[in-house]
């Protein structure tokens, strides 16, 4: 019976490194699964069952697809919202600008 070294390293928000004797990978859990390098896991809200499958032959591929689809998304997300928000700051500004009323002088007896 041969040795096994495994350890989480938690870097938060479900991120985390696995170390082991083989090397060092990545993976995320969240509330419902768990996504890594070689395979993903869905929980099914029985206490101890859970599916598991692998990547396949074309595993690291499908990753990286997920990854950068991921990232895609979140950065067009982001940009909407900075769009949107320059776009407030901008009305605001300029409505302040052409609704000032002043009040007149009063007449001179």
């Amino acid at each position: 019976m041969g040795f096994r070294y495994q350890k989480r390293v938690n870097l938060g928000g479900g991120a985390g490194l696995n170390v082991s004797k083989s090397g060092v990978s990545g993976s995320v859990r969240t509330k419902h699964g768990s996504i890594g390098k070689s395979g993903f896991s869905i929980r099914t809200g029985i206490p101890g069952l859970t599916f598991r499958s692998g990547w396949g032959k074309h595993g690291g591929i499908v990753l990286l697809v997920l990854l950068l689809l991921s990232f895609i998304v979140l950065v067009v997300i982001n940009l909407f919202r900075f769009v949107f928000y320059f776009i407030g700051i901008t009305y605001n500004y300029f409505h302040r600008q052409f609704t000032r009323h002043e009040k007149p002088n009063p007449p001179l007896p």
